[in-house]
C-alpha cells in the first residue's frame, strides 16, 4: 500500500470508526457487532503505526468514544476514566507480559502479580461519596467529562447510598443489565411490538442514560465497582488489597477476580473464564489482566486514552454449523405471527441452541433461508443466538422454500402483512394468543371503560378460565369474582355494577374497543355517526368505507377485513345476546356547519371540558387537531392560552374566544 492508498483507507476508517462509535456509546444503537468494530480499530491502529506521519489526536486510536448528551449536566472527571488497550490473541497478551515485566526487572518490583477480571459489557460510571454517603454519579463520557446520573444511580438496588465506613471515595465500576433480566425485557418489548435492545450493554447505556429517572427506575439495572478511582486518608499497595475493601465497604466487587504470578497462570485464568462465561450471570465481552502493584501502576503511567498497566483480552465470537431442521411460527399477544427457526442441537459458547428467532419474512428471503439448510450459528452479544449465514455450497437439492401462513396457526383466522410492514398478524379478535392484549384494550378507559377490571385482574380470571373470550366479561358471576381478593365482597359488587353500566355504553365506544387496526377513538366517532348501529357498518365494503371523511383507503381495507372474520361476527353476537348495546346513543343531526373545518383547542375553557367541546365540533361535521398550522380553520382560545395561540397569531389562523364559539354552536 503506498502513502496516497494509506491516506485515503486511514480516512475513511476514521470515519467509520466516528460514525459507529457514535451508534453504540450516544446513541445506544450499534449497527455492527463489536468483533466488526474491533476489527476496523485493529486496521486503523496498525496503519497509523506503518504510517505516522497521517497520525491524529482525534482519532478514536487517540481519544475515548462518546459524548455528553443534551439535558444532562456535565461532570468533569478528577481521575480519568480511561479506556483499556485491546488485545486479540494470547500472543499478544503474552507479548505484553514479559514487556511489564522487563521493566518491573530494571525497575526492581518485588510484586510481579497481576490480577486477571471479567470484562463486563456494560456502561463505566464513577461514584463519588463524601464522609461515605453518596454524593454523585457520572457516565464516562469521552474519559474526561461525563454525564451526571446521580438520580438515575440512585435507582440502581446494588449501589449503597451510604458505606460502612465515614470516608471520602470516588470508585469505578459498569453497569449493566444481567442476562435473564436482559432476555424478559426483550421478550416483553417483543409481545408489545417494541424495537429490541440489540445487545443488554446497550440496553443498560439506554437505560442509566434516561432524562427521565422513573424510566431508569424501571430498568433492572445492576453494577459491579472493579476500581477505586481517589480515597483520603488510606493507602493501599495492591489492587487485590483495594477490592477487599472495597468489598468491605458495601460495594458489588466484581465477583471474578484472579491473583495470577506468571504468564502460564494468567492464559490459565483468560482460559478459565472463557470456558466459564456461559455460567455466568452477567455478559463480558472480554478479560483483563492489571498490574497488582498500585506503586508500580503509577511508575508505568498511561496514555491520554488508556492505562500502560492494564489490557484487556477480547474473546472471537463463537460460530457452529448446524442444520435448519424447520421453521415455525408463533403468535404473540398482539398478533403479530413471528418465524421460528427450528435447528439441530449445537453448543454456541457454552449454550445449546435449538431454536432461534427468524423476526419475519424479509430476514428469511434476505439470507434466502430453506428448511433443510446448513446455517451458521453465533451468540449476538453473547446471549441472542443468530443466523449469520447459510452455506449454499452444501445444498443437496432437498431444501424447501418457506412460505408465510395465509392463516393464523393458532386460531385459522386470516393473516395479512399490510404495505410497509414487515409483520404478518393474526386478525382474529376471539384468538386465544391475543386473547389478554384484547381483553386489556377493550375495558380501558377510552373503550368500554369498565373500572376495576384491570390487567392484574385480568390475568387471574384468565389463570382460572373463568373468562375464554372477550363476551365472557359479561357473564362473570359475583361469587367467582369476589374470590379473585381477600374479603373481595364489595370489590365484586363495584365491578359487577360496572360491567353492567359498560352494556349501556354509545357504540363509538364498542368499536373502539373491538380493537380494529387502525381505528382509534375519533375513527370510531365517525363511524358511530355514519352507520348508526353495529349491522350497518359490519355490511358496509372498503370501498364506500374510504369515501368517508378522514377514513382512508388503509383504514377502510382494515374495518372490512375485521368484520368479514367469523370470529367477528361471533363475538358481536354473543356481545347482543349478553345485553350489550350496539346501536349509537348520540342525538343524529344533519347539521354539519363545520363541515371541512379543523379546530385547535387551546387553553382552559370555562363551560366546556376539551372532550365535551371536541364532540360538538365533530357532532356538527368538524375535525380537531392537536397542533396548528395553515391548514387549521379556527383555534379555540381558553384561559391561559399557550404556544398554540403564538403560533397561531404567527399563522394568521382566525382565533376564536369560548363567548364566540358558544354563538358558532347555538346560530
Amino acid at each position: 500500500m503506498n502513502k496516497k492508498q494509506a491516506k485515503e483507507r486511514i480516512e475513511t476508517l476514521r470515519n467509520q470508526t466516528e460514525y459507529y462509535a457514535k451508534k453504540y456509546y450516544d446513541d445506544d444503537k450499534p449497527e455492527i457487532s463489536d468483533f466488526e468494530y474491533d476489527m476496523l480499530m485493529v486496521e486503523l491502529r496498525n496503519l497509523e503505526k506503518d504510517f505516522p506521519e497521517f497520525n491524529s489526536d482525534e482519532s478514536l486510536t487517540k481519544k475515548v468514544g462518546g459524548h455528553v448528551k443534551e439535558g444532562f449536566e456535565k461532570v468533569t472527571h478528577e481521575v480519568p476514566l480511561l479506556s483499556l488497550q485491546d488485545v486479540f490473541s494470547l500472543e499478544e497478551v503474552k507479548d505484553y507480559i514479559e514487556k511489564i515485566q522487563k521493566q518491573a526487572d530494571e525497575n526492581n518490583i518485588e510484586n510481579r502479580r497481576f490480577v486477571v477480571e471479567t470484562k463486563i459489557d456494560g456502561l463505566s460510571a464513577s461514584l463519588e461519596y463524601k464522609n461515605g454517603k453518596f454524593v454523585r454519579g457520572a457516565t464516562r463520557g469521552n474519559g474526561q467529562v461525563g454525564e451526571d446520573v446521580t438520580n438515575n444511580l440512585k435507582t440502581v438496588k446494588t449501589i449503597p447510598m451510604e458505606l460502612k465506613e465515614k470516608i471520602d471515595i470516588t470508585v469505578r465500576g459498569e453497569v449493566f443489565i444481567s442476562k435473564e433480566d436482559f432476555e424478559k425485557m426483550n421478550h416483553e418489548r417483543e409481545e408489545n411490538e417494541e424495537e429490541l435492545f440489540a445487545n443488554a450493554r446497550n440496553a443498560a447505556a439506554g437505560s442509566l442514560r434516561q432524562l427521565d429517572s422513573r424510566i431508569t427506575k424501571k430498568r433492572p439495572l445492576d453494577i459491579y465497582i472493579f476500581n477505586v478511582q481517589k480515597i483520603e486518608g488510606k493507602e493501599f499497595n495492591s489492587h487485590f488489597e483495594e477490592l477487599e475493601y472495597l468489598s468491605k465497604l458495601g460495594f458489588n466487587v466484581n465477583p471474578v477476580r484472579i491473583p495470577c504470578n506468571n504468564i502460564e497462570q494468567i492464559v490459565k485464568a483468560i482460559e478459565k473464564i472463557g470456558n466459564d462465561r456461559e455460567n455466568l450471570t452477567f455478559g463480558i465481552d472480554g478479560a483483563v489482566v492489571k498490574v497488582d502493584d498500585l506503586k508500580f501502576r503509577e511508575l508505568l503511567g498511561t496514555t491520554l486514552k488508556t492505562p500502560r498497566w492494564a489490557v484487556a483480552y477480547k474473546y472471537p465470537p463463537e460460530k457452529k454449523e448446524t442444520i435448519l431442521k424447520d421453521i415455525i411460527c408463533q403468535v404473540g399477544r398482539t398478533g403479530v405471527i413471528t418465524p421460528m427457526a427450528i435447528l439441530e442441537p449445537v453448543t454456541v459458547a457454552g449454550s445449546k441452541i435449538s431454536k432461534t428467532t427468524l423476526h419475519n419474512e424479509d430476514f428469511i428471503k434476505q439470507k434466502d433461508l430453506k428448511i433443510g439448510d446448513t446455517v451458521v450459528i453465533q451468540k449476538a452479544g453473547d446471549v441472542i443466538p443468530e443466523i449469520v449465514e447459510v452455506k449454499k455450497e452444501k445444498r443437496n437439492g432437498n431444501e424447501v422454500e418457506f412460505e408465510m401462513p395465509k392463516v393464523c396457526p393458532v386460531c385459522g383466522a386470516e393473516a395479512i402483512r399490510e404495505d410497509g410492514e414487515a409483520a404478518v398478524r393474526c386478525t382474529g379478535i376471539e384468538c386465544p394468543a391475543k386473547l389478554y392484549r384484547n381483553l386489556v384494550h377493550f375495558v380501558s378507559k377510552e373503550a368500554m371503560n369498565i373500572d376495576g377490571l384491570g390487567e392484574n385482574i385480568i390475568g387471574q380470571l384468565l389463570e382460572k378460565k373463568l373468562i375464554e373470550n372477550i363476551a365472557d366479561i359479561y357473564t362473570l358471576k359475583f361469587e367467582d369474582i369476589a374470590s379473585l381478593k381477600k374479603n373481595g365482597k364489595k370489590f365484586a359488587e363495584n365491578l359487577v355494577n360496572s360491567i353492567n353500566i359498560s352494556k349501556q355504553n354509545d357504540l363509538s365506544r364498542l368499536i373502539t374497543a373491538l380493537g380494529i387496526r387502525h381505528v382509534g377513538t375519533k375513527a370510531s366517532k365517525i363511524l358511530a355517526r355514519k352507520y348508526q348501529n353495529i349491522n350497518n357498518l359490519m355490511e358496509a365494503n372498503s370501498e364506500e368505507l374510504s369515501q368517508i371523511n378522514d377514513i382512508g383507503p388503509i383504514v377502510a381495507q382494515s374495518i372490512e377485513e375485521f368484520f368479514k372474520q367469523e370470529q367477528t361476527k361471533d363475538l358481536i353476537n354473543k356481545l347482543k345476546q349478553a345485553g350489550v348495546n350496539t346501536i349509537s346513543l348520540e342525538e343524529k343531526i344533519e347539521d354539519n356547519r363545520f363541515e371541512g373545518k379543523t379546530f385547535v383547542l387551546t387553553g382552559s375553557l370555562q363551560n366546556f371540558t376539551r372532550e365535551e367541546a371536541s364532540n360538538l365540533i365533530e357532532k356538527f361535521g368538524g375535525k380537531t387537531s392537536s397542533s396548528v398550522s395553515k391548514k387549521t380553520d379556527f383555534v379555540l382560545a381558553g384561559e391561559e392560552a399557550g404556544s398554540k395561540l403564538t403560533k397561531a397569531q404567527n399563522l394568521g389562523v382566525k382565533i376564536i374566544s369560548e363567548t364566540e364559539f358558544e354563538i358558532m354552536l347555538n346560530n
